[in-house]
Order: structure tokens, then sequence, then C-alpha cells
């Protein structure tokens, strides 16, 4: 066993980690062994940063910003100076960090052509991020700090480059909580890259949590230079062909950005926007309405089909909505109907109009063979790099029609693969994808990504290989991650994190996506309840019917958590008896891998210097909860196999047998719940998600130990008793 009790010495409650998000500047990471070399200038407290006299509040955080890092993180105090002629401080000799525009500088600017991008020009006494507009010239800050936390030094090389971002939007939904966007929050998003949020809209002011100021949430995300796109909840009980229709989608879409007119613009998804569409092919009501006539359909509901008039709505809600902001950008999403025969889907695209956008997931629906057996890309994973064939057979034709094209890759470092961990520690996986997505660039003009669900954003190493992926001119993957681990985890131990990295990254290529598994056992992980099925006997032995106890403020909490684990044989996947060995199989490859990693990090944890320790530890930790995951998700497929048996076994003796293996796997579950209880006391993110909150936590863990065990000493037994066993 490595399940050694060495982490931090504080353990955690539950939401401390909000705690850590709200540092945005990790305190500490000057060596002050370090010198600097030739072509290296060192900022000092002689130094000041520097920006125009009427500056935007943009310039200002930034600037406030610039300061606060070069404190909290270098230990070096400089003052901050407005003033009126930035020709005079740079004539002036005297040291200074000038943060600017190109209508501020327009000769060191004079080259930038596009929003966000921006010129660093270090030499002696000065140092000048220009960005084409104060977007730019933040970024540009952000990355003065990436060189030094690289260089773990307030040292910068003499240098003259000007870069550019490939994306944008790039759109995430919150980390800290549901719709919740803290300023600290806001402005950890920016310094990653981002320049977008996605908030839930259920109507003006309305979030999935509640009330929710819009315009005051733009006013703060704008500060820090990132737009705010609304995720559609909004209803849509209308045809576009109703009489009343134009006046009722004013009262909706239109009455949104009438209200917040400076919204950036709103993402559609079938799912959440229903309309009752005429296509004979359809229903023509909404997903969760009463069945016609008490009988069940056999038709897909209007959210889950690519229909003949989603075109109308699409233009009534485009009309509606640009009325109040002419240049709002309408995302119409195609993620329901990925699965729907291609014809269908590329004749909708055809008759959209051309000056929407078109979101198309990346890598779902996928078809793979693996173990010999053919399985499907469920939402989502990072498994299979992409792009997958209903991505790129709607991106030719969005390229064909000139509509702008963006997609949901998952980049800022997180999927449905595992469900409550905050992000994936698998880069080299992820710089696969990085690459695929800038082909997609390349061959389709691929502009936007949406690089979160409701899951939510975590800061760490994985987004930040994305940033640097999503900019040009910019390093290879593996030089950054070579960077990265030497910064965080000390030279030492480096060469051991990034074979590390390098297990996991190939373990997760062992991963099969199933819809049974991601709404089941690697949702929740190791907190997943092991239900006893003999259903052949007596209905007081049937699997009992209950949920994971859950916090009332959820919006989902466990109602999406599948718990009567049961597989589904459907045209997405090959047949479950097929599949299960196969599965089972992969992920002890999978398994196998991940350990091979863990032993790396342990190996490595005596050569991270003491300044590293915490995030050695917390990525070891992270990988241990991860490992024990995968083996809820193994012994679930066995527990399943198993109780299956049970359900046709035809001889005491062959029964006797198959109930000792059921116990003996209901221990070793218990024990890989209880070896977890300290990996998530240790870090309160674990076992959390914003839209179930938390489903992982040493309480879930306990309930789950408790249901387990009174399966081994109740139900078990009754079964003996009542089958005269």
């Amino acid at each position: 066993m490595t399940d050694k009790k060495f982490f931090f010495k504080k353990i955690e409650n539950n939401y401390d980690f909000r705690r850590r998000l709200e540092q945005v500047h990790i305190p500490g990471r000057r060596n002050n062994e370090l010198k600097p070399k030739a072509d290296e200038i060192e900022i000092s407290a002689k130094w000041r940063i520097v920006i125009p006299e009427k500056s935007s509040p943009l310039m200002l955080n930034t600037a406030r910003d610039l300061q606060d890092y070069l404190q909290t993180s270098m230990n070096t105090p400089v003052l901050l100076q407005q003033v009126k002629s930035l020709k005079s401080v740079i004539n002036s000799k005297t040291p200074a960090i000038i943060l600017a525009t190109k209508k501020d500088l327009p000769g060191a600017g004079k080259n930038l052509t596009t929003t966000r991008s921006y010129r660093i020009s270090v030499s002696r006494d000065c140092v000048i991020a220009c960005g084409y507009d104060g977007r730019g010239a933040a970024q540009g800050s952000y990355y003065l700090e990436d060189l030094m936390n690289f260089r773990e030094a307030p040292f910068l090389k003499i240098q003259d480059v000007k870069r550019e971002p490939v994306f944008s939007p790039r759109m995430t939904h919150s980390g800290w909580g549901l719709d919740q966007f803290p300023d600290a929050h806001l402005n950890a998003m920016a310094h990653y890259g981002f320049d977008s949020i996605l908030v839930f809209a259920r109507g003006v002011d309305n979030s999935s949590v509640g009330y929710l100021d819009f315009n005051n949430l733009v006013d703060r995300a704008a500060a820090h230079g990132l737009d705010v796109y609304f995720y559609s909840y909004l209803k849509s009980t209308k045809h576009p062909d109703e009489p009343d229709a134009a006046q009722y989608y004013d009262s909706t879409y239109g009455a949104l950005f009438k209200a917040c007119p400076r919204a950036r613009g709103i993402v559609m998804v079938g799912e959440s926007v229903e309309f009752p569409s005429k296509d004979e092919r359809t229903t023509g009501r909404p997903w969760n309405a009463p069945a016609e006539n008490g009988l069940p359909s056999t038709k897909p509901s209007p959210g889950w089909w690519p229909c003949r008039d989603y075109p109308q709505w699409v233009e009534m809600v485009r009309d509606s909505v640009r009325k109040y902001n002419p240049s709002a950008d309408i995302v119409f999403w195609t993620y329901n109907w990925g699965g729907t025969p291609e014809k269908e889907r590329l004749a909708l695209i055809k008759a959209l109009p051309n000056d929407i956008t078109l979101l198309v997931t990346f890598e779902m629906y996928e078809k793979i063979r693996q173990q010999n057996i053919c399985h499907t890309c469920v939402d989502y994973t990072i498994s299979f790099t992409g792009p997958g064939r209903y991505f790129s057979s709607e991106a030719k034709e969005a390229r064909r029609r000139k509509i702008r094209l963006y997609t949901m890759c998952n980049t800022g470092g997180l999927t449905w693969d595992f469900g409550v961990v905050p992000y994936e520690p698998v880069p080299m996986q992820w710089a696969r994808r990085h690459r695929a997505l800038l082909k997609a660039n390349k061959d389709w003009g691929l502009s936007g990504l949406m690089e979160s669900h409701h899951f939510g954003w975590w800061p760490s190493f994985v987004s930040e290989l994305a940033k640097w992926a999503y900019w040009k001119p910019g390093p290879a993957a593996d030089e950054i991650l070579k960077l990265i681990a030497i910064r965080d985890y000390g030279r030492d131990a480096s060469r051991l994190v990034l074979k590390a990295w390098g297990y996991w990254s190939q373990a997760i290529r062992s991963y099969i996506s199933t819809d049974e598994d991601q709404y089941g056992p690697f949702r929740v992980g190791p907190s997943y309840p092991f239900i006893f099925h003999p259903k052949n006997l007596h209905k007081h032995l049937l699997g009992k019917s209950f949920s994971i106890p859950s916090a009332a403020h959820a919006k989902f909490g466990s109602r999406i958590v599948v718990v009567d684990y049961t597989p589904l044989d459907n045209k997405r996947q090959s047949p479950f008896s097929m599949r299960i060995e196969s599965e089972i199989r992969s992920l002890g490859i999978m398994l196998s891998l991940w350990q091979k990693g863990i032993e790396c990090l342990e190996q490595s944890n005596s050569m991270v210097p003491p300044s590293k320790k915490q995030a050695g530890e917390h990525l070891l930790n992270l990988g241990l909860f991860m490992r024990n995951c995968i083996r809820t998700a193994i012994n679930m497929k066995e527990w399943w196999q198993l109780n299956r048996r049970l359900t046709s076994a035809g001889n005491r003796k062959a029964i006797l047998n198959l109930l000792d293996k059921i116990e003996a796997l209901g221990r070793c579950e218990i024990a890989n719940a209880e070896a977890t209880i300290p990996l998530v006391e240790q870090d309160s993110r674990l076992g959390w998600e914003p839209s179930m909150e938390y489903m992982t936590d040493s309480g879930h863990l306990r309930w789950k130990i408790a249901q387990v065990r009174s399966v081994i000493d109740q139900e078990i037994p009754e079964y003996r008793r009542i089958a005269k066993l």
C-alpha cells in the first residue's frame, strides 16, 4: 500500500479550497540565491510601475496586480505611478515598467493589429508592455509575471517580442461556485488567458443559483479584461410561426439583453432551449412534458434532433437579442444531436443564418476500438484527443458556409472522466488536444473555445499549458512542462515529476468513456454505493432504491448520479456483455500506469525543496484520490458481474461461492473508501463539483462505508436466510 499519511498538517474543512482560489499570486516564489545573467535585468525596489494618468479601470487593476505580484511572489516592493507623459518616463532613463496601449504609445504598438495582442520590450532601464488595447496590456503584464515565475526571481531577459492570441473567445464557467465570480477568481481567469466567462441565465438577473446582478458581473469582469456570455436556460414555448412569437421572444431573450446590453453573447444548446418544433420527426414537446395520450413516444424531443425549423427559431432569437445589442454573439451548440445521421445534421447547418456562431463539441460521438471492442466517446473525455467525425463534418460545412466556428473542448483542464477532481493531471494528453485544436484553427477556421462546463475551472499547470499553446509565438509543450516542473517542484524532483505525468498521460488513453461510468462510479469516485441485486428471489431482496445524500442548496446534487449501476446496451456502444471484460482489462492497464506515476511522485517527495513541499503534496494527494476512483470503477464492474451471476446461479455451492466473492469485494471497496478519507480531508476541493456540491467528502465516504457494511452484515445474511442456504 502507498497510502502514506505524510500530507499537510492541517485538515481542511469543506470549502477551505476557496481560500487558495483567492490567492492569485503565490507567495515566496523568489530564490534569493539566484543572480541575474549578463543578458538579464533585475527589477528592484528602485523601479516603479507607470501607467497613463487617464487609465481605464482595467489598466489600473493590471498595474496594481503587477505591484502585488512583485511584492507577494518576488518580495520586491515597487511604487505605482500615473503620469501625463509616458515618453518623458522613457527619456528619463529612470528604471520603470510601463504598461500602455497602442493609443498611448503608437510607436511601440504600431505592428499590433489584434485585440489582446501585445509587445514586450525589455532594455536595461525600461520594460514596456504595450497592448493593442487594455486587455493586451494586461496580458503582457501577466506574461512578465510568467517569465519571472519560471526564473524564480525578478529577472527579465533583454528582448523585444510581439505575441498574439490564437483563439477568442476562451470561455469558462466558475470553479469557485456555480455562477459565483469573486474578483480574485476573475483575476485568476484573466491570468490564465481566458477572455470570457459563462453564467447560466433563466431570465433578467436570474441565474442558476437565484438572483445575480448581471450588470455588476459585466462591470467586474470587464475590469479584469473579461466578457460575459449567457448560457441560456430561458424557456421557449412559442414556435416562430405563431402570431405573437416576436413579442414573446422579445419578452425573454430580448428582455435579457435590454436589461444587460453589454453582455457579449449567448450560448444556446438543444436540451436547455427546446421549442415546440413542427418537425414531424420529433415529439414537438420538451423532453419532460407529459406523454401524449399517456403513451410513450418513439420519437426524440426537439432538444435532441436537428429540426428543420431550428433556423427559424435561431433567427427569431437573434433578432430579439440584437435589437438591444447589435454585435451580440449568437452561439448555437449542436451538442445534443451529434449522434444523429450526418445528412440531417449538415442539412440544418446549411440552413442556418451565417451571421451567428456554430459551437460543436470536439471529441464526442467518435467510434473507437479498444481492447477489440467498439465504444463511443460520451460527454466529455480527454481519453480521445479528437477531433471526432461529428466535429469535423460540421466544421467543414461551417467553413463552406463562412459561419464562425467554436468548439467545446474542456481545455480548462477537466472533463467528466473524473467528476469530483479540480483538474486531470495528464498534460501530455492535453498537449495532443491543443495541437489538434490548433490544426482545426488552420484547417477550418476554428476561432473560439468553450473550455469548461458547470464543473468549472481550477488554476493548474494543465490550464497553464493551454495558455502557452494558445498564443503565438509560443514554446513547445515539452519545454513548458519542464519549466513548470522545475519551478513548482524543484530541479532535482522535476525528472520524476515529468515521468509521473508521462505515466498518467499514457494511463488516460486506456480510460473507456461510458454513460454508466460517467454518471456512476467515475462521477463521484469512492463514495459511490454498491447495491446488492439478488433480483430472482423475493421482492424484499431487491436492490434498495435510494440516492446519495446531497446538499439542499445544490443545483443538481445527486440527481445527476445514477446509483443503481446498470450498464447500458444501446446504439452508442457494443453490447455490454461484450464490453465489460474489455473495460475491466483496459481500466486495469490504466490503474497500473497510474500507480507507476504515484510511485514516481513518492520517490520525488524527498527531493522537493521545503518551499515547494505543499505543491508536491497536493499533486500526490490528487493522484492517490484519482487512483482510488479507478479502483472503485473496476470494483463496481466486478460487483455487477457477480450480482448478475448470482441471479442465474443454479445450485447451492455456486450461490455460496458467489456470496463469498461479493462479500470480499465489498470489504475491498470499504478499504478503498477508508483510504480516501484522509485524502479529501487534506484537500477540500476533492469530492466537490459546483453543480453537485460535496459528493465525496469524508461524510459521504463514511455514508458509503456504512451502506456497504449494511450489505455485508444485513442484506447478505437475510438473503441466506430466505434462500435457506
